[in-house]
């Protein structure tokens, strides 16, 4: 019977196709200590990962580094995420690293890196729901431990920045057993209250003290809160699964406090910066106002039936004195000439010249006597005088 005979190559073929169909060896977590580290320039990391019964290689390559905190060193202890694989040209198995984190914080970091995901794929985290932090809360819930810095720097600094906010305790267990459902109940209470906005935190630990905000449990309580919740666990560099679901994360409880109570001294002067404001304002109105009142009052009154009767009242007398002056100037004149036509008639009045000695005479038919020639002796004349009339009888007639 013929033997089935392979190539090396086949052979490597094969196993790594076994160990690409094993699940298990697909997405493994193994724990132990780094040796024979190496930084390569490319970027990859070339390590060996030993314990006290064996021996895996181990690269993490450059694309995966991201997915690690921290720099790795000889004698680590670490908890290392990958997959196991056949590198099909040397017919060796060796760890592909995604993921490295030190060993006791590791299994933790695993389960917060797994919730992290998966409530970001829920869209827990998304920013669209956000609910806006108020800007001048007069109500302040605050979950935390009823003793500890935290509650006493919220305290000092709310009733330093303004002493009319009122706070509401709610003193929950946020360390060990029972402590992230001590967490849930206190928000729950305190989002039934209709308060202004909610702090929910503690003081600095390590990650163990921590992990009551990265329940699972917690982070739903906190998404589904009607009241905006700001985070403020630990320190600056401590991130829990709170702070990613929560509205607004405070580095510290501190800051969380600035950050939900307003400053009143601030909010005072800004009152008096806006009272000032308004006072200018209803000023320029004002001063407004009354320019266009008076510029109004001035043109009713130029316009106003008394002011046009005043107007024509004073045209009237003017147009009257001036007829006035000019009758008087026309009688005047009208006197002078009268005079001139007076002196005129006088000179040629036959009263004036009778007067002086003249007389007047006409014949019988009243004709004026010029000539003596066209008189006849005997014949009968009225001569005329100053004063009465003579008739006579013509008895000698000299024409010379």
């Amino acid at each position: 019977m013929r033997k089935n005979i392979y190539s090396v190559g086949q052979i490597n073929t094969y196993i790594k196709n076994m160990f690409a169909q094993d699940f298990m060896l697909s997405r493994v977590s193994i724990k132990g200590e780094v040796s024979n580290c190496k930084y390569h320039s490319s970027g990859h990391i070339y390590f060996t990962l030993k314990d006290g019964s064996g021996t895996i290689n181990a690269v993490m390559f450059a694309g995966n580094r991201r997915g690690l905190a921290f720099r790795m060193k000889e004698g680590d202890k670490v908890v290392v995420t990958g997959s196991v694989e056949v590198y099909e040209r040397d017919g060796k198995y060796q760890l592909y690293a995604r993921e490295i984190a030190l060993d006791g914080a590791g299994s933790l970091y695993l389960k917060f890196e797994a919730l992290k995901r998966e409530l970001a794929e829920m869209g827990m985290f998304a920013p669209e729901y956000k609910k806006p932090i108020p800007g001048y809360a007069r109500r302040v819930g605050v979950v935390t431990a009823a003793t500890g810095a935290a509650v006493q720097d919220i305290r000092n600094i709310a009733s330093r920045r303004n002493p009319y906010v009122q706070l509401i305790l709610y003193p929950a267990q946020v360390q060990g057993e029972g402590a992230a459902e001590s967490i849930v109940q206190g928000i729950r209470a305190l989002d039934a209250l209709g308060l202004d906005v909610m702090i929910v935190g503690r003081g600095g630990g390590s990650i163990e003290d921590l992990w009551a905000f990265n329940e699972e449990i917690v982070a739903r309580a906190i998404f589904a809160c009607e009241t905006p919740v700001i985070s403020a666990v630990g320190h600056e560099t401590d991130t829990t699964i709170a702070d990613y679901v929560a509205d607004l994360r405070a580095p510290t409880p501190s800051a969380a406090a600035e950050l939900a109570v307003f400053d009143y001294r601030q909010f005072a002067e800004q009152l008096q910066g806006f009272r000032q404001q308004l006072a200018r304002g209803m000023m320029r109105q004002v001063d407004a106002a009354r320019t266009k009142t008076e510029h109004m009052r001035l043109r009713l009154r130029y316009l106003s039936p008394e002011n046009k009767l005043r107007e024509n009242r004073s045209y009237a007398a003017e147009l009257e004195e001036r007829l006035r002056g000019c009758m008087e100037r026309l009688l005047l004149e009208r006197r002078h000439s009268l005079a001139l036509l007076s002196g005129q008639l006088e000179g040629l009045s036959p009263v004036k010249k009778l007067s002086g000695g003249y007389s007047y005479v006409t014949d019988a038919a009243g004709d004026a006597v010029k000539e003596a020639g066209k008189v006849a002796c005997g014949d009968e004349l009225w001569i005329r005088l100053w004063k009465g009339s003579l008739k006579t009888v013509v008895t000698e007639v000299y024409d010379e």
